[in-house]
């Protein structure tokens, strides 16, 4: 598995480091199971997943061979989707509920 940590979740890691542990082991269980454990994301965010770490934070993540096989990849439009292989996740964001989505 390849895992790539987007700038905005390493300085929210930091930000929030009361709970680096929690992120940790969540982090570790989306790498086993990243479709299951994730909810798929709609509307503008389709092609994300968001898993919960804590009651009201929130990880989200890409997965680049669900994100390929649905062609959200057309959508998502990753600068560096032909660099990533296949079993590639990407943690693009951590955050309280309402934090955690951007734009």
């Amino acid at each position: 598995m390849n895992l790539v940590f987007s700038d905005d979740f390493v300085a929210s890691l930091k930000k929030h480091s009361a709970i680096k542990e929690a992120v940790r082991k969540k982090v570790n269980m989306i790498c086993e199971s990243p479709v299951t454990l994730g909810e798929p994301l709609k509307g503008n965010f389709r092609g994300f997943y968001s898993c919960p770490v804590k009651r009201n934070f929130l990880i989200i993540f890409l997965y680049c061979a669900t994100c390929r096989k649905k062609g959200d990849d057309a959508i998502v439009l990753c600068a560096d989707c032909p660099d990533c292989l296949d079993d590639t996740i990407k943690f693009i964001a951590l955050g309280p509920h309402d934090k955690a989505y951007w734009g």
